[in-house]
């Protein structure tokens, strides 16, 4: 048996300690929906003119929703990326927060304003600050498991990032000293096939971000980025044998990006119509409904139900984020040298 084979064996039989309920099947579904809907609503206030900046991770819901709830909220680090609202609505941010956010207001939670949208960031959710450049995050996410490991702390440090970041030195230097040093993190590679404009194919010399694990000697897993639940079931041992003391886990997500890179970018001049056509027929959360309908875990008009309160929900938080104050000029100098008030 290889190697790929007995991983694929152990998987199977650890499946059965991850089944998930009906309540957390439909938390699932709802965070999928809340996610692409608060998405769209940004999308329609960027082409108003309202919101300057929108990058969103349309199509990535499953892959982000099923890994965010592997993890232990208020417990476990995260460092997410760009597009993980997703992750961000499972461990507890608002569609109020995240309506302050891609409006830059002055209360976002985020950074107050002060940073783009989606540059997420909670102290009281464990959600490190991010740079706007790419793989930044996986070596802080490094540094927290260093602390934890060295505290006798339990807890698991969650870095995610697109495809395109694994080019970068950073997703090295984390994944070489996480192996040496055996940390608690999990690096979570959301595969969407693209790296702005740039096929997966043509950024990278192998066909699999994880085949990159063995040169570390580290675990590591592909998972389909489009079933929520196979994510999960993925996720949640990783970081369960992490937290035991096994050491970091490479996961790679095989996801697909419905949008364009941003809402600067024009995807048309690079991606053929057919291959949009033919992703738009394996949208994620359709995909999903339709299976807890087959599987009669829910009727429809409970699932229609869902999909109506989400719709009210993301249309009251951007009526209401609009109407909160804006961030004062005088904000910029806060918090820059050390002393300074922010007034």
């Amino acid at each position: 048996m290889s190697a790929s084979e007995a991983a694929a064996a152990r998987s199977g039989e650890m499946l059965d300690d991850y089944l998930l309920s009906e309540r957390q099947l439909e938390a699932m579904y709802r965070a999928m929906l809340l996610s692409r809907r608060l998405e769209e609503r940004m999308m329609t206030l960027n082409r108003q003119g309202r919101a300057d900046f929108v990058i969103a991770g349309a199509g990535q819901e499953a892959a982000q929703v099923g890994a965010g709830m592997a993890l232990r909220p208020g417990v476990d680090y995260a460092a997410p990326y760009y597009r993980d609202l997703g992750v961000m609505l499972v461990l507890g941010m608002t569609p109020r927060e995240a309506m302050l956010n891609a409006l830059g207001k002055r209360d976002d939670p985020n950074s107050f304003g002060r940073q783009m949208p989606s540059h997420w960031g909670s102290a009281a959710r464990r959600v490190i600050t991010q740079s706007s450049v790419v793989a930044t995050q996986l070596v802080h996410a490094v540094g927290v498991a260093l602390a934890a490991k060295m505290r006798n702390d339990p807890i698991v440090a969650f870095a995610s990032c697109g495809e395109g970041a694994t080019s970068r030195g950073d997703f090295h230097e984390a994944l070489n000293f996480a192996a040496i040093h055996r940390l608690p993190v999990i690096f979570y590679v959301e595969n969407n096939g693209y790296a702005i404009s740039m096929r997966t194919e043509k950024e990278m010399p192998v066909p699999h971000v994880v085949d990159r694990a063995a040169a570390y000697g580290i675990q590591s897993a592909v998972v389909d980025g489009l079933d929520a639940v196979a994510v999960y079931q993925t996720v949640r041992p990783a970081v369960d044998q992490a937290r035991r003391g096994a050491g970091p886990f490479l996961i790679e997500a095989k996801c697909f990006r419905l949008w364009a890179h941003s809402s600067d970018d024009d995807q048309t001049r690079y991606r053929p119509r057919e291959e949009l056509e033919d992703w738009a027929r394996k949208d994620p959360i359709a995909l999903f409904r339709a299976r807890i309908e087959e599987d009669c875990l829910f009727p429809p008009e409970d699932l229609d139900a869902i999909e109506a309160g989400v719709e009210v929900e993301v249309r009251a938080a951007a009526r209401w984020a609009l109407d909160q104050p804006d961030p004062a000029p005088a904000d910029a100098l806060g918090f820059v040298y050390r002393g300074d008030s922010g007034g």
